[in-house]
């Protein structure tokens, strides 16, 4: 059986004018997971997002691997236009402090759950898992994969083998934890989930945005 190692990226510049860059930390983050993963995957597979900070932490692992396989059903939501979308009371701070922005970013998320508009959650979600499923499939015998993207793509794929409602997304959204890893068992019955967001290969390197 093959594993499937899901791998939040590095700590991006929260803040910045650029979220999209990995910061310092978040770079360090990337090397710590990949040493981590040498240990664990087994000739991986390497895939990640179209976004940059989900390349170049895929970039920084270090694994013994070709180009990775990009694909952007692994991309974020924009989780900044999504707290301007539903928060427009003046509340809807992008900067400063994360753990406000978190609670922010929650209520939002929550809003885009339960809306179901055509275009939104629902078609984000599944083409997470669409893509999830489709991982197997690229896997010679003995071959593992290690797949770089966000937060909400693991939240929503995770909920999804669990069987957790929409609306729970967003509890486990919230504790991930940045470079963590979910494993996830792929089978003869289909996939499991091994393990949910595990970061104590980060030490005191763990970060939350």
């Amino acid at each position: 059986m093959a594993v499937i190692y899901l791998v939040r990226h590095g700590q991006a510049s929260f803040g910045a004018a650029d979220y999209d860059a990995l910061s310092e930390l978040g770079r360090h983050q990337a090397r710590l997971v990949g040493q981590e993963l040498l240990g664990r995957a087994r000739e991986p597979l390497l895939v990640s997002g179209s976004l940059r900070r989900q390349k170049d932490t895929a970039a920084l692992l270090g694994l013994p691997v070709a180009v990775p396989v990009e694909d952007p059903r692994w991309n974020e939501y924009d989780h900044l236009g999504l707290v301007r979308r539903y928060l427009d009371d003046g509340t809807s701070q992008t900067t400063g402090d994360s753990r406000q922005f978190q609670t922010h970013l929650d209520q939002a998320l929550k809003q885009w759950i339960e809306q179901g508009h055509p275009g939104g959650w629902d078609t984000f979600a599944g083409s997470a898992v669409e893509a999830l499923h489709a991982i197997p499939g690229r896997l010679a015998p003995g071959q593992d994969a290690v797949v770089v993207t966000s937060a909400g793509v693991i939240a929503a794929t995770a909920g999804s083998l669990l069987g957790v409602p929409a609306t729970g997304v967003v509890a486990l959204n919230r504790v991930m934890v940045n470079a963590s890893i979910t494993a996830v068992l792929a089978g003869s019955s289909g996939l499991s989930l091994l393990s949910y967001n595990e970061h104590a290969h980060l030490g005191a390197s763990r970060t939350y945005r």
